[in-house]
């Protein structure tokens, strides 16, 4: 069982996630998983947490004509706005550890930057499996390593500096399984022996500090840990503490690599 923070955020944060945090860090993962698993037309697909659907919606186009996808997550606030971005897609309110689908339904299952947060990982990788057939493949992606994406670990040492503990593991959940060695044991503890686990460079980028900031903040859990007045003092704060990754053009970029795990099921 996982003990981390569960990412889950508010319909007004799922609205910020989408505007925000899908351009600046998951668009570009998108083809990348559905490339990863060879989405190819007239087949079913599951995206287990899709959030606002950056990946259900790239699924989409690969598997037309003739197939079919579904996104699924737990979050109520986050398929609203998913089913307003696109609503010919069939979105389910549900739990990845127990999926309310018969076995072998899906061709592929994807899950995009879900698993470092449920609730029992083990479980979810199980159910995932479950429903996937004879033939088919997982694809499972997660952040790599705090230390990996230097503009989000100078932001948790901001952070911890300005309010301490609990607000910066908030930071610091989505890269809880950055150590390979950790994310794989959960495989191998589901009785999957051959997963296939690359990690791929990845690039954040955000318009500026203060769009950064606001993305972190509003589009995440942290939108109800800290007040408007932390919020000005970390903004203020960040302006300094952060211009390392400002370009020139007042944009922000810095490295953000992610682990691709994929497994064909026999």
């Amino acid at each position: 069982m996982s003990d981390a923070p569960s990412g889950q955020v508010k319909r007004t944060a799922a609205e910020v996630y989408e505007e925000f945090f899908v351009p600046a860090l998951f668009l570009e993962w998108a083809p990348r998983m559905a490339d990863a698993v060879g989405l190819s037309p007239g087949q079913t697909v599951l995206d287990v947490a899709c959030g606002t659907g950056a990946l259900t919606r790239e699924a989409v186009k690969r598997v037309e004509p003739g197939g079919s996808v579904t996104g699924l997550d737990c979050n109520e606030g986050m398929l609203a706005v998913a089913s307003g971005k696109a609503p010919n897609i069939a979105w389910r309110l549900g739990q990845a550890e127990s999926l309310p689908f018969a076995d072998h339904a899906f061709d592929a299952v994807v899950s995009q930057f879900g698993l470092m947060f449920f609730a029992d990982r083990i479980a979810a990788i199980k159910e995932m499996w479950r429903v996937l057939r004879p033939g088919g493949r997982l694809g499972v992606a997660v952040w790599g390593p705090l230390d990996h994406a230097p503009g989000y670990a100078a932001m948790t040492r901001l952070l911890q500096r300005l309010f301490g503990d609990r607000i910066a593991n908030e930071l610091r959940a989505p890269f809880a399984l950055g150590d390979l060695e950790t994310l794989c044991s959960l495989f191998t503890q589901c009785g999957l022996a051959q997963v296939e686990v690359r990690t791929l460079d990845g690039t954040a980028r955000f318009p500026s500090i203060e769009s950064w900031v606001r993305t972190d903040v509003k589009g995440w859990t942290l939108a109800d840990l800290i007040d408007e007045a932390q919020y000005k003092l970390l903004l203020q704060e960040a302006e300094t503490e952060l211009r390392p990754y400002l370009a020139d053009n007042g944009t922000v970029t810095f490295s953000s690599p992610a682990h691709v795990a994929t497994a064909l099921k026999s």
